[in-house]
């Protein structure tokens, strides 16, 4: 098992616009391809608080390829996605780490 940590850096004012669209549409289609959240943060203190970080769990890289992948890739997503922006951009840049657990971790 993998984690992967992905932190979205927003433009400012538009933290809600990302929150909105993983509430309404991008969890839906997460459930599609089997793609299971373990959880999201928005900083509370930090360098930004426009950000909202969140782990993904996955089997193995190829795992995380092939789901993400299909998500990426499938036309209604697409769609929905660049809707959402087309007053103005949400997400300034992503940051993503794969994560593997210590053998003393409690989610392994």
């Amino acid at each position: 098992m993998i984690v992967e940590m992905r932190v979205y850096h927003c433009l400012p004012g538009r933290l809600p616009a990302l929150q909105e669209r993983f509430r309404n549409t991008t969890l839906a289609f997460f459930a599609q391809y089997g793609i299971e959240p373990v959880g999201f943060w928005t900083t509370l203190i930090g360098p930004s608080n426009h950000s909202l970080t969140y782990l993904l769990k996955w089997q193995s890289l190829a795992d995380r390829e092939t789901r993400w992948n299909a998500f990426q890739s499938d036309k209604d997503w697409i769609a929905k996605r660049t809707a959402s922006e087309a007053d103005k951009p949400i997400v300034e840049r992503i940051e993503n780490s794969f994560l593997a657990p210590t053998d003393f971790s409690a989610l392994r």
